[in-house]
């Protein structure tokens, strides 16, 4: 049997070898390194892909949100919400920007953050919502909406893990994770759905006038050359980057395919056991499993962690430690135990491999462990 990885991007890569190869020697012999036709063809079919108006390619997915946030012409102290359990950059360029980051608590069987609490976290200094797609599905993006309409706030989508899902509105309606909100981020970090072969991250956005003053934020704040209207920031996707995107890109529906296809396997291996809880569903929402993530009941999670990996499967944790007990996000105004949901996940939750190379043999040798060590 092949070595198990939580990501297989060398076979991946094998696979589409003469297209990344291709790409990139174009690259290479044009020279145009830096904002070069690659970077504007992917941008192109990122748009056609998404259903999105705008696409801007910037240097990785924590740009991307910072920028976003940058556009909407916050004031220091004005108030944003997002999820406490998520990665850190979710909260980081919020409070790096001198806004105030809201954490709120998520859903047990999903682990999107509850919209009950962003009820209940709204005050009179709250100016945006940050839904993050965690592990791969949406949001509950309707209600999330509504409540953005309701109260005038902004919605940045957190689309880093969730490229390629699609959600459905009651009305019929569908749209791709990052095309919803006012503004959507993503990265193409190497393990992500969609990776590159280093940093990058894309915008997305329907609004013209914030389109143009995003691509004005990632370039020096300057609408015209020389001319700088704002401080801005430098961040852009270099042109081998985009190469590499934009020849796995037609690939994406058929790694999610690939993904779902493992993540259904999972889910019937684990079906009866009565201390594993696979992944729940968002009903309005497809999930492409950036992350397949258990939830493990009354065992001890690191110690299955440490089997699984003394017989040869990784597994990880995200996340061990939600945002409002982190050293960095520190404040009086939380607790241990002000979020339980968040803080029971971050004790039980536990991801197996998921890629688009794991066959049935890694598959069965991985559940099969899996339900020999947890009994």
């Amino acid at each position: 049997m092949k070595k198990i990885q939580m990501v297989d991007l060398q076979t991946q890569y094998q696979h589409i070898k003469s297209e990344i190869d291709k790409g990139i020697e174009e690259v290479i012999a044009s020279a145009a390194f830096i904002k070069g036709p690659k970077v504007a063809a992917f941008q192109g079919h990122l748009e056609e892909y998404t259903g999105a108006k705008h696409v801007i390619a910037v240097g990785n997915g924590t740009d991307a949100l910072q920028i976003a946030l940058m556009a909407l012409g916050l004031q220091p102290g004005d108030e944003v919400i997002t999820p406490t359990f998520t990665f850190i950059a979710t909260a980081e360029v919020v409070a790096l920007l001198g806004l105030t980051p809201v954490v709120v608590d998520v859903e047990w069987d999903t682990m999107n953050m509850s919209v009950e609490s962003i009820r209940k976290a709204i005050t009179p200094k709250t100016k945006a919502i940050v839904p993050v797609h965690l592990f791969g599905q949406c949001a509950d993006m309707e209600a999330i909406m509504a409540i953005a309409r309701e109260h005038n706030l902004f919605v940045v989508e957190d689309a880093c893990q969730a490229i390629g899902a699609k959600y459905t509105f009651r009305d019929g309606t569908t749209k791709q994770a990052g095309t919803i909100g006012h503004i959507g981020c993503t990265s193409f970090f190497p393990s992500k759905n969609l990776g590159c072969y280093g940093d990058g991250g894309a915008i997305f956005t329907n609004d013209d006038e914030l389109a143009e003053k995003m691509k004005a934020v990632a370039n020096h704040g300057c609408f015209v050359r020389y001319h700088h209207d704002f401080v801005g920031v430098n961040s852009r996707l270099d042109s081998i980057q985009a190469a590499v995107l934009d020849a796995k890109l037609p690939h994406l529906d058929a790694y999610i395919a690939s993904r779902q296809r493992a993540a259904a396997y999972y889910d019937k291996a684990f079906a009866n056991n009565a201390h594993i809880l696979t992944p729940g569903h968002h009903k309005a929402s497809t999930h492409v499993y950036h992350q397949y993530t258990l939830r493990l009941i009354g065992v001890d999670r690191d110690a299955v962690r440490e089997e699984l990996a003394a017989r040869g499967i990784p597994a990880m944790i995200y996340y061990p430690i939600p945002l409002h007990l982190q050293k960095a996000y520190q404040d009086p105004r939380y607790v241990p135990g002000d979020f339980p949901v968040a803080e029971k996940l971050a004790a039980c939750v536990l991801s197996l491999p998921m890629h688009t190379e794991l066959d049935d043999e890694q598959l069965e040798y991985i559940t099969r462990n899996v339900l020999d060590i947890v009994k």
